[in-house]
């Protein structure tokens, strides 16, 4: 049988990444290293899903990883075991090694774009290594593929994230933007400009939910889009409802820049536990923009405004689509690719779509 495993399977994301495999009738393994956690959601998924194969298990990716994976025997292993700006390929190279297919959720710039490493070892044990299964660059690459006919070229792509303040992050999510809020950012393309995580401020009007303010984040993106559909301008901001978390943070990201803060991320629990405390002040909904602006088929100047819009908490959902239609598509053996590459061109925006269909998520063209 084949199984797909998922590390850190209990948590925010991967226990919605378990439940969306289990309803398309594909066996998994929930692990990490807390037992309960995973014997628990597995008896939650059990109960809903009588008749599918799901298993519990103890993992830890610094302990006889390489022997574990031998032991479960999954065809797939999909890491949410975040977060990945510090991290090595560890978890990946051993996939490769006993011939697994692995998929990560990683949004850090640098371990998304330098998964190609691994290309070669992965050609040759004949396997699919993709990094990046995400809001970024699996949603934004889909997004653009599926838009970039319209366009005879995209000069400005303006594009970010605001999620709920009632919508859970997670503490991965937390300590990976942490770890650059104030810090300079690798420049991208042709922009000149030094930018600095969390700053920049703006408002951005969505459709739904008002406006959210947002501030500078560091992604794969920079790296792959203009080369790939050679847009000129990029810009991606992330926010959260609340202003006075937005702004706090804003405001840290200052103390940082000159040097009063030295180590964020070490705060990320205090902080994360903090941001909860405002969550009565805001909602269960957030979304994200892409607004892209260029020339259309004629040469004259277009501009698409691209919304997905997430209510009723459901937000969380968008980032785990990614690593489920790949793993079903794995599973499935309907996947061509093999090697190791960023999440981009790999699913379509209607696949995405699909995927949500049962989730108060929407999207919204003007």
């Amino acid at each position: 049988m084949k199984k797909v495993l998922i590390i850190g399977g209990y948590g925010n994301f991967g226990s919605r990444i378990a439940a969306g495999l289990v309803k398309a009738n594909i066996a998994i393994i929930i692990a990490g290293r807390d037992q309960s956690k995973a014997k628990n959601l597995q008896q939650r998924l059990q109960l809903l899903y009588p008749q599918q194969t799901i298993e519990a298990a103890v993992l830890d990716v610094n302990d006889r990883l390489a022997e574990q994976l031998r032991i479960l025997k999954p065809r797939v292993v999909v890491n949410v075991a975040g977060p990945f700006q510090n991290c090595d390929y560890t978890v990946a190279l051993a996939c490769i090694k006993e011939n697994i297919h692995y998929i990560d959720l990683a949004e850090g710039r640098d371990f998304v774009n330098e998964i190609v490493s691994l290309h070669s070892q992965a050609i040759k044990s004949d396997v699919l290594v993709v990094s990046g299964a995400s809001t970024v660059p699996g949603l934004s690459s889909a997004v653009l593929e599926h838009y970039k006919s319209q366009f005879l070229k995209i000069d400005s792509l303006i594009y970010g994230i605001s999620p709920g303040q009632q919508t859970s992050l997670g503490l991965a999510t937390v300590k990976s933007i942490l770890c650059y809020v104030g810090k300079p950012l690798k420049r991208c393309y042709n922009d000149e400009k030094i930018r600095y995580g969390w700053q920049d401020l703006y408002r951005q009007e969505y459709p739904i939910l008002g406006k959210r303010w947002m501030a500078n984040c560091d992604i794969p993106d920079f790296d792959i889009f203009s080369n790939r559909y050679g847009i000129e301008f990029l810009r991606f901001s992330a926010g959260v409802e609340s202003h006075v978390v937005h702004l706090g943070i804003w405001f840290l990201s200052y103390l940082v820049r000159i040097g009063l803060l030295i180590n964020l991320p070490k705060y990320a629990n205090f902080l994360f536990n903090c941001s909860k405390l405002f969550q009565i002040f805001g909602t269960q909904n957030g979304g994200m923009h892409m607004l892209l602006q260029g020339k259309d088929l004629a040469g004259k100047p277009k501009e698409l405004r691209w919304f997905i819009i997430a209510e009723k908490g459901d937000g969380p959902q968008i980032p785990c689509t990614p690593a489920i239609i790949l793993a079903k598509k794995l599973i499935n053996e309907t996947v061509v690719e093999k090697g190791a590459m960023p999440c981009v061109g790999l699913i379509t925006l209607e696949e995405y779509l699909e995927q949500l269909k049962d989730f108060s998520i929407k999207e919204i063209v003007t």
